[in-house]
């Protein structure tokens, strides 16, 4: 199995230098850059590639919340874990939101960081108890409302997949017509299906068709 490449985004020098004792080489990852803001992270994943990032959240200049955001618009074949001190439910949704696939929380020990980051690579969710408990809530409420909900946001890219998939467009095609990788059309295929809740590409067409959503984005 390839190494993973890991890029660590926390604001403080010493939760860094703990979390690279942590994993490393011999844990089948490698530490290939290091952020102290979501702004600086941005800007090292133009520059490295970079497979799983472990993302803090309260952060000068940008926040984890905003830079998972928009980091997974450009670069959705990343994993992003969230690692923080904070357990408010409102920073567990908003971090789930913007497209990070785990929370855990600064408190978690080597073993919990371990399953997280083992979780996420084989392109599974992971949330620390608390984490998991406000999640659990927030499904509940939701369901429990009566009205209609409307489409999903899909940002400019997925839609973008999504018309040439609705044109039946193969992912080498799509890949080709958009200049990207066939790695980041799978990708950005898996976030359809995530964010709509369809089953497979007719799901994501009858979906698109349903909600008017590339009328409405032309």
């Amino acid at each position: 199995m390839a190494t993973i490449r890991v890029l660590l985004v926390d604001d403080h020098v010493i939760v860094r230098d703990g979390l690279k004792t942590l994993i490393g080489p011999q844990h089948g990852m490698e530490v290939v850059g290091e952020a102290e803001s979501g702004k600086q992270a941005l800007r090292l994943c133009k520059e490295e590639a970079v497979d799983l990032i472990i993302m803090d959240i309260n952060m000068p200049e940008m926040n984890g919340i905003e830079a998972t955001r928009k980091i997974r618009e450009v670069y959705p074949e990343i994993k992003i874990l969230a690692l923080t001190m904070s357990d408010r439910d409102t920073h567990i949704r908003s971090m789930i939101q913007a497209g990070a696939s785990g929370y855990i929380l600064k408190n978690a020990g080597k073993k919990e960081l371990k399953k997280a980051t083992e979780a996420l690579m084989e392109g599974r969710h992971y949330f620390s108890d608390h984490a998991a408990k406000s999640v659990m809530t927030e499904l509940v409420r939701k369901k429990g409302k009566v009205e209609k909900a409307g489409p999903v946001r899909l940002t400019p890219r997925e839609l973008e997949v999504l018309a040439l998939i609705v044109n039946e467009h193969t992912n080498q095609e799509i890949a080709d017509k958009l200049y990207i990788s066939i790695r980041t059309v799978d990708a950005h295929r898996r976030n359809l299906l995530q964010k709509t809740g369809a089953r497979n590409t007719a799901g994501l067409v009858r979906y698109a068709l349903s909600h008017n959503l590339l009328e409405s984005n032309r």
